[in-house]
């Protein structure tokens, strides 16, 4: 409350209103409804005044659970009269920006804190999840013979090229497969992945274990003791839900080490076709987001360019989707259904089959999605210009159309001809979050109006009892930093003060430093110098997290090594200890302030 009373106070200097009967009201608000209050009740308030924002009116079906003030609620008022037009609700023609920002940083603020949700809402996402599966069927069974047919063809003209360099680097044997730093469904350990010895009859058509799993031929003993799992004996996906926010949790599935470990393998074949595509790479996007937010930014500007979002995407693509994608390219279409797990084991249901391509947690449900996609949009295109889908059609839309994996852009007069062929297929366009309207606009993580950013910082957790709390100290740094580069100077003061009174060393520093510290735009500070390199130094907390111990040795560590990719060498110790850290801690150290 302390925080949110300060953002408030410094904000409505911003606009030259007042926050004080906000804050009252807030107050009491939280006293009866504790932390929901702050964590869903407001984050709603939020995203409602950005359907208002779209919409270019204030909609009284809306802000349910606040009071009106005429055409306005109450809460929040002084900033939203500078949005819209207290009697009638309607935009201003020149709206606040300052005042648009500080309703959007006051209300969705706490909307992502790292807060476990309770058991009732834990089995209700998994409930969802197996409701997903059944609407994901019903979808298939219900679409129509001939948008089966356009989306082979539509896929094949976008993606022909590039899935017949994928599909002949798995006919040479080019896959290079590698294990991925996450957990796997067995629970193995980070090095005991390489002692594996097991393996799929699927992956073993087209990825033969002899040459993915044994480093050379005097290893043939090894091969001929590998376990091969037929289908009906193979370990499911383990279904886990990790915090997202309070109101509901964020559902991934856990892949076994074999699934992984040849997806990877495919990621890489993916990346590396892909970057080859001059007009693909920048309409697909695998590991930077700018480029959607900088089109995000200008169809917030100009108006020609739509923000659309689909809810549970990952979980509403269809296998049946991705066999038609690459059904004209057998050794992919096979090598990507050995790499797909077929049954989930999920909390309460037990083991299930699955209809859907995969959840969040393999490796290639990321570009997959986003080639499902993007051959949606063409074909929404494509009815919406009357005109087939061609390479040159394709081409003439570079700069327009980008998908980041269920972020997407397209132009705002193909909203229409694209929504509906989504939907056709069986994915849900989340409207709330979908911008074409108006001046708002929302992607990978950045919100703009009118070409200004006003996306929003955000607390992740809770605010640390002493510098042992390593994980709370490192969140409350970030915070502060964060609201510095935004320009809450006060904020900023008083947010120094708690972290001060936690850790006593906390000098300033450049954001490339390891030190936690503030961040200044009038540089960094020198406490003393180097003796040996004659370089500053400060006396600050950095944060220290050791691998956990995970020996390897003999065939296993030979394979680790031969799947090494890049010239830069292997961490020092990486036989004895691997692995993300189960723990981190801060230690008080002399190091570099830059």
């Amino acid at each position: 409350m302390l925080l949110w009373e300060k953002v408030a106070y410094e904000m409505a200097t911003w606009c030259n209103t007042s926050a004080t009967l906000d804050i009252k009201y807030v107050r009491g608000r939280v006293k009866d409804e504790g932390l929901s209050f702050l964590t869903i009740t407001l984050p709603t308030f939020g995203k409602d005044t950005q359907k208002c924002l779209d919409l270019g009116k204030v909609d009284r079906r809306l802000f349910q659970g606040f009071s009106w003030k005429i055409g306005l609620p109450k809460f929040l008022s002084g900033f939203l009269g500078l949005v819209f037009d207290p009697s009638t609700g309607v935009l201003l023609d020149r709206p606040n920006i300052d005042a648009i920002h500080s309703v959007r940083q006051l209300t969705l603020m706490y909307q992502k804190m790292l807060l476990p949700c309770t058991p009732e809402r834990k089995r209700k996402a998994f409930d969802l999840f197996i409701q997903c599966e059944q609407d994901v069927r019903q979808s298939w069974t219900e679409l129509d013979l001939s948008m089966r047919k356009e989306f082979e063809r539509v896929s094949g003209v976008i993606f022909g090229p590039m899935f017949t360099r994928m599909d002949l680097a798995i006919r040479s044997g080019d896959i290079l497969p590698k294990h991925g730093p996450g957990s796997v469904a067995e629970k193995y350990s980070s090095n005991e992945k390489y002692y594996r010895t097991s393996w799929t009859r699927r992956l073993e058509e087209v990825f033969p274990s002899g040459d993915f799993l044994v480093p050379n031929d005097r290893f043939w003993r090894d091969s001929a003791q590998l376990d091969i799992l037929e289908p009906g004996s193979e370990t499911p996906v383990r279904v886990v839900a990790v915090p997202k926010t309070l109101k509901t949790p964020r559902i991934i599935g856990i892949e076994p080490a074999a699934m992984q470990y040849a997806q990877q393998g495919l990621l890489a074949a993916y990346r590396e076709s892909l970057r080859m595509d001059s007009v693909l790479s920048r309409m697909i996007g695998i590991d930077d987001q700018v480029p959607n937010q900088l089109l995000a930014q200008l169809g917030s500007g100009n108006g020609s360019l739509a923000t659309l979002d689909l809810s549970e995407a990952s979980d509403r693509v269809s296998n049946q989707h991705v066999r038609l994608l690459f059904r004209n390219h057998g050794s992919l279409r096979t090598a990507v259904d050995a790499s797909r797990s077929r049954k989930a084991d999920v909390p309460g249901y037990g083991v299930v089959r699955l209809a859907k391509f995969a959840s969040m947690g393999s490796a290639i449900c990321f570009p997959v999605e986003a080639s499902v996609f993007l051959t949606l949009i063409f074909m929404g295109i494509s009815r919406w210009l009357s005109t087939p889908v061609s390479r040159r059609m394709i081409n003439s839309f570079d700069g327009q159309v980008r998908v980041y994996g269920d972020d997407i852009i397209v132009p705002v007069d193909s909203v229409e001809h694209v929504i509906s062929v989504l939907e056709a297929f069986g994915y849900k366009v989340n409207r709330n979050k979908s911008f074409w309207t108006g001046k708002f606009r929302e992607s990978c993580g950045k919100e703009y109006f009118d070409l200004h950013d006003i996306s929003v910082v955000k607390v992740r957790r809770l605010f640390p009892h002493n510098a042992r709390d390593a994980q709370a100290v490192i969140s409350i740094v970030s915070l502060r930093n964060h609201f510095y580069k935004m320009g809450l100077w006060e904020t900023v003061k008083w947010l120094d003060s708690v972290i001060e009174r936690k850790i006593v060393y906390f000098p300033t520093v450049a954001d490339t430093s390891p030190v936690l510290g503030r961040h200044s735009f009038l540089g960094y500070e020198t406490q003393k110098m180097d003796p040996n390199l004659h370089s500053p130094l400060v006396k600050g907390y950095v944060v220290v997290g050791n691998p956990p111990v995970d020996e390897l040795d003999g065939r296993g560590a030979l394979v680790k090594f031969l799947l090494k990719k890049g010239l830069d060498p292997l961490d020092e110790g990486h036989l004895e200890r691997s692995g993300r850290p189960q723990a981190v801690y801060t230690k008080l150290r002399w190091r570099s302030p830059f």
